[in-house]
Order: C-alpha cells, then structure tokens, then sequence
C-alpha cells in the first residue's frame, strides 16, 4: 500500500528500504524543507507500543542532540498507526556501500580523510554517552562537496523496544564488534572495531569478514574467531602504518583496541608519520581470512533473538589461545570431521578407563643436602645423599582429583555444562571436571540443541562426538 502522508510529512518518493522498514523522501510543508523520513514497522500490543514509543522518543532526542558536520541531523520524529518515523536531513550524495561495489579504488589519503571524519563524528558521540551501533558502508553518506556523514545513529537502540517482538538489532555481521556478536553490552569501542571493518575493506577492496560460504553463521563465527589478513599483505601498495591502525581498531578485545575514537582519527590524520607497523596476525599467508564474494547477509542490518546469537568463547579462553592463527582452526576442524565420519553413530561417546595412576616419590626428587640430614660423610668417601624416606617406607601416590571430557563438535557448538557455557568448540577440545554427573548441552544456532549427562569417574577420559545435521 503506497503511503502519501507520515504525520505532517507529504511522501514525494521511496529512496530504499532497509531490514526495519522503507526510507522516504518527503517534504515538510510547513518551511517547505525537503528530508527523509526512515521508518519501523511495528506489529505489537498497545502494552508494548507504549514502551516502545518511550524508548524511541528518548533515543531520538539523545541522537537529535549530536549536531556535528559530520552526523545526520534529525528534525523529528512521531508515529502514524503501526509505523514509527522519523525525519532527519536529506543528504545528497553516495553511499560508501556504493562506491565500494563500484569498484572505485580510492587512493590511501583520501581513505584515511573519509575514515578519519566518521571517527572525529563518533569521538563526539561518544563523549555525548551515545554508541552507534551500526556502522557499515551503507550508513557512511560522502556528500557531493566531499565531506562525509553518518547516518542511523541510535537506530539499532531505538528499534529494540520491545523484547518479542521487534528482538535485539545487532547491527550488520559483517561489521559487528566480537561483543555484539555474543550478546554482550557495547561501549564506543564496538564502534571503533566495526569503523576498523569498514578501514579495511576500503583499503582492500575486501570484506574482512565474510569468507566460505558467507552464511550468517560463518560471518559470525569469523567475526568472533579469525584474524584477517593484514590490509598491506592482501595489497602490498597500502601503506604499513595501516596495518597498524586496522590491528588496533580491530583488536578482539575492547580493551587491546583505540579506547577513543578520537584517537584512532589523529593516527589516520597523521599516517605518513606512523612509525608503528604492527600488523594483523594474519589468518594465512594467502589471507583466508578475507574473501572476495559476500552474500547479502553481511551487509544488512539483522534483527536477532536472543536464542539467535551464535557461541562465543569466553574472553579468558581466547586471550590464551591468542597466539594461535586462524588456519589452525581450520586444520582442527578438518581432522575433526574425518574423524567423526568414521563415526556408525551421529552421537558417541568414548569411555576410556581410568588409568592405573603412576607411584611418583614424595617431594624429596631432589633430595635435601646433607647438612639437612644431619649425617657426615666420611672423609675420602663420595659425597652421596640417599633420598629421603616416607613415613612407613611407602611412596606417595599422586590419586586424581579430576576427570577429562573431550569434544569434537561439528561444525560448532557452544558448550554448556551444568548450566554454565565454557566457550565453543571448535577450539575447545578437552574440559577438566570434577567426578560424578554432569549435564552436557551442546548449542548451534542452526539446529536443535543436542543433550546428554554423562558420568565421570576421577583420572577417566571421555570425548562427546556430535556432528549436527
């Protein structure tokens, strides 16, 4: 059904329609002032109309706060039955998204000048207590004069006023920060991480997400896990001192990033003058990371359940792996398939007893010096030390207190026991437990959760091989 009016708005033209609802280009008759109008669709209950109305009201009047060269300006906003709207400036020019698919090979300065405004645009955001929360190429405007916008800011947290129906906006995947990925709160740095995204692929020509088969769970799980070729070793023309700004925008943890936009600005305003050239650990020397064709899943905003989102491993367990490189993830993978494909079942479990333990010595291996002993050695005899003795001539014997589970999952799963998430597997491929029972659920936003208890004798083994189909 075509629309002719929003409020007071007069409808000229449909400019786009996006994952919430279409974009407009509209006049307001009162001064005559072109704008655009972006839309939410809202199918809910007069409850939770209500708190979403709130919501969005408070959201756009922080957002209606931000005046800066280089943000949108909103004039308005307000609500015409099931749709929410608001009016913010017309801007005349190209998407970042469309120079990108053009084709367009921008030159390093200009890349840095463009990149450079949107993180002085979100420094100020930032400092006004407002996250974006979508930054992509879509939502990046350069103006016919050259200077650059950003738009939909506070979109993705006004749109998630009601908790069933409207869901959780996470942003586009391809662009996501690790955190929104794992459903975790956001600061400025998940800007600053999804600006870095959007550095690269301008640098590249390249996604840095996004490779295989581009399914939303492939992004995800690359956004989470893998490291992206560095930019000067996809294109060995780009300056290094851009590897060194890209790593740092998009390190996986928020608190090994810039911690202020502002910072990563003055490194791109200053480039030629970088003398750090620490680059990306790079997925592969080939740069598997990376990938030339992305499905359309990547590049639009996705509005996710809170059962949608992918596993992710705990920030502690990937700080330890953090010197492992992607590839490697890829070999375990593999491995882990010819293995499990031997496998009758879809399901095993490995018993392997528990293990005779060893008889190991008391702590005297090194046995004390022999003034400890109170013994003499007789003179012209070698200077030997008998080990010391333990109470009743036994040795001591080492009796384990912890049992080990094993996992080989494919393609992954996040792995919960008694309740408590310990992280994805692939990596993860052993767990110490204690004795006794323990309730294992294995999750992949894909398919059904797979669920069973096993019991664990202290010193035993045993592997969970599930492979979801």
């Amino acid at each position: 059904m075509e629309i002719e009016k929003l409020g007071r708005y007069e409808i000229l033209s449909e400019l786009g329609q996006g994952a919430m609802g279409v974009v407009y280009k509209a006049v307001d008759p009162l001064i005559g002032r072109t704008v655009a109008i972006k839309t939410i669709n809202l199918n809910l209950s007069r409850d939770e109309l209500a708190d979403f109305e709130e919501r969005f009201n408070r959201e756009a009047k922080s957002a209606g706060r931000l005046n800066h060269p280089n943000i949108v300006t909103i004039y308005d906003v307000g609500r015409a039955d099931h749709i929410a709207f608001m009016a913010m400036e017309y801007l005349e020019g190209r998407e970042l998204k469309e120079i990108i698919a053009s084709g367009e090979v921008l030159q390093p300065d200009r890349v840095a000048e463009i990149v450079a405004q949107v993180a002085d645009a979100l420094a100020f955001a930032h400092d006004h207590g407002i996250v974006h929360r979508d930054i992509k190429p879509a939502n990046i405007m350069v103006l016919r004069n050259g200077s650059v916008k950003i738009t939909d800011f506070g979109i993705a947290k006004m749109a998630s006023g009601s908790r069933t129906q409207i869901g959780i906006i996470l942003g586009s995947p391809k662009y996501m920060s690790p955190e929104q990925v794992a459903g975790k709160p956001v600061d400025g740095r998940s800007d600053i991480f999804s600006l870095g995204a959007v550095l690269y692929e301008l640098l590249t020509g390249k996604p840095a997400f996004g490779g295989g088969d581009g399914t939303l769970t492939t992004i995800m799980y690359q956004v989470l896990n893998e490291i992206p070729a560095s930019p000067a070793n996809v294109n060995p023309t780009i300056p290094v001192a851009f590897d060194y700004i890209v790593s740092r925008a998009m390190a996986k943890a928020p608190g090994n990033r810039y911690q202020s936009a502002r910072e990563m600005a003055n490194d791109l305003k200053n480039f030629k003058n970088l003398t750090a050239t620490v680059p990306l650990n790079s997925a592969s020397s080939s740069g598997k990371g990376t990938a030339a064709s992305i499905g359309s899943d990547g590049d639009a905003t996705v509005i996710l359940n809170a059962n949608q989102i992918p596993a992710a491993s705990s920030w502690s367990s990937w700080k330890k792996r953090a010197g492992f490189i992607a590839a490697a993830i890829f070999v375990a993978a593999t491995v882990l398939f010819i293995t499990s494909s031997r496998e009758s079942a879809m399901t095993a479990v490995d018993n392997k007893k528990p293990v005779t333990p060893q008889t190991t010595l008391a702590t005297a291996v090194k046995p004390p010096p022999p003034e400890a002993t109170g013994s003499k050695v007789p003179d012209g005899q070698p200077n030997i030390t008998a080990p010391a003795k333990v109470p009743d001539g036994q040795p001591s014997i080492a009796v384990p207190t912890q049992a080990s589970l094993g996992f080989a999952v494919l393609p992954w799963g996040e792995i919960f026991i008694d309740g408590k998430s310990h992280g994805a597997s692939p990596p993860i491929r052993e767990i110490r437990l204690s004795p006794g029972k323990h309730q294992i659920e294995i999750k992949n936003t894909d398919f059904p959760p797979h669920r069973q208890t096993v019991e664990l004798e202290a010193g035993a083994s045993k592997t969970i091989r599930h492979k979801f189909k």
